[in-house]
């Protein structure tokens, strides 16, 4: 996610020279300066007291760590703390860095990697109308961002965006192994999903029509489309994704729960 980040900023004409990297691993900051011309350090505190705007992006089990360690630098420069790791409270690491500072919690999700994320984002009260535009202006770098109005809903997004790739992906799977099943070869089946998954979706987005409108334009009475929505429907798809999320909500909550029991 760093990687496709610093991608995305260099892309939108954020210039290098602005922008650290902090890293334990020489290679992978070898490979940031080589890839991206930015500035690489091994010092947490250096980076710190180098920018206005922190970006944590680190694994949930290890921003407590991280986050001590660089608690004094932050107190002292008091930078923008943008956190993309999932299921972190702001609560949580408002306490472990020392409190009193702007902090955005976002999600984006792993189609950053191709600069089509969909990211969740939160501020706390202490985030300047600026620091918001900017936190903004870096997460659209890599996609398009959505502001959520409360934390409290930042794990129902996780559960819908943030997990969402892999319910689709799982859906282009069955997809493309049925039509295996009904006689097309496995290339012909790939080639047919993949596309018609692609023009869906930029229907969906393009024309900012419900879905329900546009799945009914598909649909003609007593058509093949209708026969399999019918199949879909009785099967029980809607109910089987309404408890999907909750389970994965469910988790996030959970998970939530205990990464902020570090003390």
């Amino acid at each position: 996610m760093a990687a496709s980040l610093l991608g995305g900023l260099i892309a939108d004409k954020f210039e290098p020279s602005a922008i650290w990297v902090s890293d334990p691993n020489q290679s992978k900051l070898d490979t940031f300066s080589k890839d991206f011309s930015v500035n690489t350090t091994s010092d947490n505190e250096l980076l710190c007291a180098s920018v206005d705007v922190l970006l944590f992006a680190v694994k949930p089990q290890l921003l407590r760590k991280v986050a001590l360690g660089v608690k004094l630098a932050i107190q002292t420069h008091k930078p923008l703390i943008i956190s993309i790791a999932a299921g972190i409270l702001e609560s949580d690491l408002q306490r472990w860095i020392g409190g009193d500072m702007p902090i955005v919690r976002c999600m984006p999700n792993t189609p950053a990697l191709v600069g089509s994320a969909m990211t969740a984002m939160v501020a706390n009260d202490l985030v300047a109308d600026d620091q918001r535009a900017q936190a903004d202006r870096i997460l659209r770098a890599v996609g398009i961002t959505l502001w959520l109005s409360d934390e409290s809903t930042m794990n129902a997004a996780t559960a819908l965006s943030g997990s969402g790739p892999a319910y689709f992906f799982l859906v282009m799977e069955a997809l493309e192994q049925a039509g295996e099943v009904i006689g097309l070869t496995p290339e012909e089946s790939r080639t047919l999903t993949m596309q018609t998954a692609l023009g869906a979706s930029r229907m969906a987005l393009e024309s900012g029509e419900p879905l329900a409108l546009l799945r009914e334009r598909v649909t003609s009475p007593g058509g093949v489309t209708e026969r399999a929505l019918r199949a879909l429907e009785s099967g029980g798809l809607r109910q089987l994704f309404t408890h999907a999320l909750q389970e994965a909500n469910r988790r996030a909550d959970e998970i939530a729960h205990m990464l902020g029991q570090q003390d």
